[in-house]
């Protein structure tokens, strides 16, 4: 199985504000209306396994912006909104044990989306791939992308390209040590 993770973050590390805040990424000069390779990527993916504060933020968006499964990680949610039964099942449990649940589903390639899952799949070494889109903006607080990691995590540099002349995408491979 494969697991891809698929972030924005300011260019301090951060993923939102303290309290969940995405406005900082309206400061995007995206005259063209440019997806930034997004609708490519998730062509690359079977479903998404998202974190319940992601889901959460997503269905604030009054909008469902995905036509892929999404499995919502959650130990506490026990359904989804009746507008998405068929699109967004609950699933529970530790890390691996819902990737074990998706890939006996026949799903293959798994985009991560949350922070805390980023952060779980990192410290487990189940990533596989980040892509990273840095905007040229510093939070000075906030939610961080990598967080506090207990081991180095080695990266390859896969590709790098700028986007409308300020951002930053960097797709890299998870270097997973040989034990």
């Amino acid at each position: 199985m494969k697991i891809v993770a698929y972030m924005a973050q300011s260019l301090d590390g951060f993923i939102a504000g303290v309290n969940g805040e995405l406005d900082w990424l309206e400061t995007i000069e995206n005259p063209e209306g440019s997806d930034f390779g997004f609708a490519e990527f998730m062509g690359s993916v079977d479903a998404l396994l998202m974190g319940r504060n992601t889901f959460e933020k997503v269905l604030s968006f009054g909008m469902w912006p995905y036509n892929k499964p999404v499995y919502v990680a959650s130990n506490s949610l026990l359904e989804v909104p009746e507008e998405l039964a068929g699109k967004a099942h609950i699933i529970s449990g530790e890390l691996q044990s819902m990737l074990s649940q998706m890939q006996q589903q026949g799903i293959n390639t798994v985009y991560l989306d949350g922070g805390k899952l980023f952060q779980s799949a990192l410290r487990s070494g189940v990533l596989n791939e980040m892509t990273i889109t840095s905007v040229p903006i510093a939070l000075g607080q906030g939610i961080s992308l990598f967080g506090d990691l207990e081991n180095h995590v080695q990266l390859k540099l896969e590709s790098s390209e700028v986007l409308l002349n300020q951002l930053v995408k960097t797709k890299y491979r998870v270097v997973h040590q040989q034990g």
